[in-house]
């Protein structure tokens, strides 16, 4: 989704506003942060809202926060007693990040950690309800066991970008790690039997997937 073509603009005026807030943190994150491209944007991030007050989960875990467009959107269709934890591995990224997600009206439901989720995860005696993965590309089917095994049974886990751009249709150079990483993914998801799963053709490509 290119947020340009027609049929995208129709789509934008017919659907939920994103709020000032939202629209603020979006005009931010591309004047100051490199890669504007990877926050959600208006679209993904009402339907993440959307999925959230469909599943009603208690803990949410999000890969990858980014500028923290994804994890506001999340939490804002969280209940009350819901939380949602979110990690951030460039500590880089944390200046910026953090006063948007504490000066939200959503501060109370997010937990934001800097740091390897891989490393950090593993510890925490938490249950899932529901996952959103959208961190390194190379990492994926990493990041996929480790969810399922912090995930309850009929859990979600919804991986962005699974499309890449269309690049998932083509024979990676041995040097492009991240396409190897998300068709590497695709592949195995689809064999998966634990799991059921779908892709929707949402901008980059968004994989639902339920842990039977």
């Amino acid at each position: 989704m290119k947020e340009t073509d027609p049929i995208d603009v129709y789509i934008l005026n017919h659907i939920d506003e994103e709020g000032e807030y939202l629209t603020a943190l979006y005009r931010a994150t591309n004047i100051h942060l490199l890669r504007p491209r990877m926050a959600s944007g208006h679209l993904q991030g009402r339907i993440l809202k959307m999925f959230v007050e469909m599943i009603r989960p208690k803990n949410i875990l999000e890969i990858g926060t980014y500028s923290g467009y994804s994890a506001l959107c999340m939490a804002e269709g969280l209940e009350d007693g819901g939380m949602l934890h979110t990690f951030e591995i460039n500590d880089e990224q944390e200046d910026f990040t953090r006063p948007w997600l504490e000066q939200s009206a959503y501060a109370d439901k997010i937990r934001f950690y800097i740091g390897d989720v891989m490393q950090l995860l593993p510890s925490m005696d938490i249950v899932f309800d529901m996952a959103f993965i959208d961190g390194n590309k190379r990492f994926y089917l990493d990041y996929y066991e480790l969810v399922l095994n912090k995930l309850r049974k009929g859990g979600f886990i919804l991986a962005d970008n699974t499309l890449w751009d269309g690049h998932v249709l083509d024979d990676p150079k041995q040097s492009d790690q991240q396409t190897i990483g998300i068709k590497a993914f695709n592949d195995f998801v689809a064999t998966d039997k634990r799991v059921e799963k779908v892709i929707l053709p949402l901008r980059d490509g968004l994989t639902i997937i339920r842990k039977k």
